[in-house]
């Protein structure tokens, strides 16, 4: 009985601080849609619970989708770094923060090619690059709180880049090295970080889109009971691809009815590994499926940095209105390279569109022309930058890669407080196959050898 009081005690606590987030206009909105279960006298429109405000017609339509109901793409540079509407003012940009965001592109851009070649020599197991992509990752990072949580998936090293990661925590975690976070848990590219605010990413497509909806959840009744501190948000990333998991509908859904501030970043790159766009669907991209769900959705151009970073300006200004709300933004671009060491692409599309792309259109070449126009970066410049971030990848490169690996005790710690039976057992097996046949395990690139296997979890 004392517990079934207790229940009740915190549910009802729970219900006040959820009533107390909402704003009037949003207790309006749901009581309106709760209460409208009966059909008004004469009434010009639905009133069932479903669908309150369709007017009746007599017309009989399917509505069907044109391309020219397609949803227009936001953009403020052109291809050649120009501002396309002159009537606008200028970007509100420092040019501090303009050549951040320049040298955060261009230092995943060098560390990508440094690392796709390691894999191919052997060094690393896998690597993913963001070529064609950087834009996206940075411009949007360079418009959040630095404390925002962010849900990635494993196209967006420039969040990490722009946050502080260090070369160092991208060579450990490629490594698995003891400096590794994960321990070697992990496969390369799946990089996290508690302390700016990232949470781990993991290979399952879309499985961090449902978790983004309970986080910014949390996140909703924190920025209630704490109105002193800053509001967050949370930030959610992922590929066209991962749009046709069902996580992907749920966490709309999940967010839109619970009014979670959350924003959504589609990243529609052309390609699910070597699956086209067109065969993956046949409506107005991942956008339209945004407007389905209720909520408030943008396309931008993701090879102008500037206007995905001022997209997600605004996006998060929103998203922080009412207590909160999901926004979506589709970001539409082209994966250049192959979708990871493991893939070739030029298996389902022609090397000359990948070459037409390179040349044609660029995150990183739009942007240096526009900071050229302002006077701000040249061709020393560029060369300069080039050569210094290499020398500093390939620093950290060999550094990381001459560290020992965790000590083997991590195979099975990090689980439970305490090593079970049955882990014990096990660690014993494993350490009596090593010793009995010591010329197959070398064990003496990890951390402790041997002994290293005798450390509790």
């Amino acid at each position: 009985m004392a517990l079934r009081t207790a229940a009740f005690r915190l549910a009802s606590r729970h219900a006040r601080v959820s009533a107390q987030s909402l704003t009037r206009v949003q207790q309006a909105r749901v009581q309106q849609r709760w209460s409208s279960v009966s059909q008004r006298p004469n009434s010009d429109r639905v009133r069932f619970p479903g669908a309150v405000n369709s007017k009746f017609t007599t017309n009989m339509r399917f509505a069907a989708a044109t391309e020219d109901d397609a949803m227009p793409t936001y953009r403020i540079l052109d291809q050649d770094g120009n501002i396309v509407d002159k009537s606008r003012d200028p970007p509100s940009i420092s040019d501090e923060e303009l050549l951040k965001m320049y040298n955060d592109m261009l230092t995943v851009s060098v560390m990508d090619l440094i690392m796709f070649d390691a894999q191919r020599q052997g060094k690393v197991s896998f690597y993913m690059v963001s070529a064609g992509e950087e834009g996206i990752a940075v411009g949007s990072a360079s418009a959040l709180n630095p404390k925002d949580p962010i849900f990635a998936q494993y196209r967006e090293t420039g969040i990490f880049q722009h946050r502080g990661f260090s070369l160092a925590d991208f060579m450990n975690q490629l490594f698995a090295n003891k400096h590794d976070p994960g321990l070697g848990r992990n496969m390369p590219v799946h990089y996290g970080s508690s302390k700016l605010h990232i949470h781990t990413i993991s290979s399952p497509l879309a499985t961090q889109l449902p978790q983004a909806s309970g986080a910014a959840y949390a996140i909703k009744q924190q920025n209630a009971q704490n109105p002193m501190d800053d509001p967050r948000i949370v930030v959610a990333y992922f590929g066209e691809g991962a749009a046709s998991e069902g996580d992907f509908h749920a966490a709309l859904n999940i967010a839109a009815t619970r009014g979670c501030p959350v924003v959504f970043i589609c990243r529609n790159n052309g390609y699910a590994i070597s699956t086209p766009t067109l065969e993956q669907y046949r409506g107005d991209g991942i956008a339209s499926r945004g407007v389905g769900y209720g909520i408030d959705t943008i396309r931008v151009d993701g090879n102008d940095i500037l206007a995905v970073r001022e997209v997600t300006t605004k996006a998060r200004e929103l998203a922080l209105r009412d207590g909160g709300k999901p926004i979506l933004i589709e970001a539409m671009s082209y994966r250049v390279s192959h979708h990871s060491t493991s893939d070739d692409s030029f298996a389902y599309r022609a090397k000359v569109e990948v070459e037409d792309w390179k040349r044609r259109d660029n995150p990183i070449t739009r942007l240096r022309k526009w900071i050229e126009g302002k006077g701000l970066w040249n061709d020393d410049k560029e060369k300069e930058a080039r050569s210094r971030i290499r020398k500093q990848v390939l620093e950290a490169f060999k550094a990381a890669e001459r560290e020992q690996k965790p000590a083997l005790s991590n195979m099975m710690g990090g689980v439970y407080e305490e090593l079970t039976e049955e882990q014990v057992a096990q660690t014993e097996t494993v350490r009596d196959i090593i010793e009995r046949y010591p010329e197959e395990y070398d064990v003496s690139e990890y951390e402790g050898g041997l002994e290293g296997l005798k450390k509790k979890a």
